[in-house]
């Protein structure tokens, strides 16, 4: 139920933040403002307050922002979105894509300054962080790792061999330890939050290209804190990376499905966030303000994406329009919009499914 609410608490966030760039936006623009909707319609419930109707939806994945003349109607109205130069348009579309950002550059910098565990990757890190750990980064599908119920950010405190406890040193330790006992059931001590639990495993010694013996990867990570007045920096610093990696994502799974077919990567949607989010949250509020941080930018990313019904592809349009100089045939925008929130939608529900059988 804790899990439930706190991912309830995120979600609603997340998704207030980036409406709410869209909302005030376009209120200074001068533009009317029709709803403010949590989730998709149909609708639950909804109050109007002054000329806006705030709701509450039955489709859970996401809000909007219902702003008159956004479908190209009542041009002349000059309250309408339709009626207002490119320019404005483009800053009430990008808006929310922005808010996303600053809210993960605002949760980074406080993290900076009270803690966060980040990965150990040179001398300097290596020097100023405490409470350093080897952790669970990734687990491969259908890997000894998969099997014996181990989660991503599990921390390996270490072996029990021979009835004999060793403690996890480093990443090349446990790799050694790993390859040393290939084939043969090795006993991990293994911590989530304040509680070591054995978990039996045993390394494969043919694995699978890319996998390893076990099918996890690691990283040695610390807590590193900063000044209140280079934490903010860090924010950003921090945000712009995040962002950077995280379109370097999207690009290869873009890459590898028109490549392929297959987007190389195991793709998760409401349910598996939300299990996510009761990870982090029991490892820590810095782990869940970190997790918080990354899916705000992964909204951020994924909505400038320039695909139908999501914010880039309606910025993609007003930028067409910009440069042929004459509207789109607003029959043709709005089937196109229909046409891609429909496979985002079904998208969301095959990848909802999926989770279902995984998680539950």
């Amino acid at each position: 139920m804790l899990t439930i609410l706190i991912f309830i608490i995120v979600l609603g966030v997340l998704v207030f933040v980036h409406e709410f760039g869209h909302f005030i936006t376009a209120k200074k623009a001068g533009m009317k403002v029709e709803e403010f909707g949590f989730g998709f319609p149909p609708r639950i419930w909804g109050v109007k307050k002054g000329e806006t109707v705030y709701s509450i939806n039955w489709i859970p994945f996401g809000g909007f922002v219902k702003i008159l003349g956004e479908a190209g109607e009542e041009a002349g109205n000059p309250r309408s979105f339709a009626s207002k130069p490119a320019g404005a348009k483009a800053k009430v579309i990008v808006a929310g894509v922005i808010m996303n950002f600053l809210l993960a550059a605002l949760l980074l910098s406080f993290g900076n300054w009270s803690g966060l565990r980040v990965g150990i990757l040179d001398d300097e890190t290596a020097r100023v962080a405490t409470d350093k750990k080897i952790q669970i980064i990734g687990i491969s599908p259908d890997s000894p790792a998969s099997g014996a119920g181990i989660s991503p950010l599990d921390e390996i405190y270490g072996f029990m061999i021979n009835g004999q406890e060793i403690k996890a040193e480093s990443v090349e330790q446990v790799q050694d330890v790993i390859k040393e006992n290939a084939g043969s059931e090795l006993t991990f001590l293994i911590r989530n939050g304040t509680e070591i639990v054995p978990k039996n495993i045993t390394p494969r010694e043919n694995p699978p290209e890319g996998q390893g013996a076990t099918g996890i990867a690691l990283a040695q990570t610390g807590i590193v804190k900063y000044p209140w007045y280079q934490a903010p920096i860090k924010g950003v610093e921090n945000a712009v990376v995040l962002t950077i990696n995280t379109a370097i994502g999207y690009g290869t799974i873009i890459k590898n499905l028109f490549v392929t077919g297959n987007a190389g990567v195991e793709l998760t949607g409401p349910i598996g966030i939300a299990v996510i989010t009761g990870q982090a949250t029991r490892l820590g509020f810095t782990y869940l303000m970190q997790f918080t941080a990354l899916i705000s930018i992964n909204l951020a990313v994924l909505n400038i994406i320039p695909f139908p019904a999501l914010d880039g592809g309606r910025l993609l349009f007003i930028i067409i329009e910009k440069i042929k100089r004459s509207p789109i045939p607003r029959k043709v925008e709005n089937i196109v919009n229909t046409a891609g929130f429909a496979l985002l939608i079904f998208l969301m529900i095959y990848v909802t499914i999926k989770d279902i059988f995984k998680f539950l």
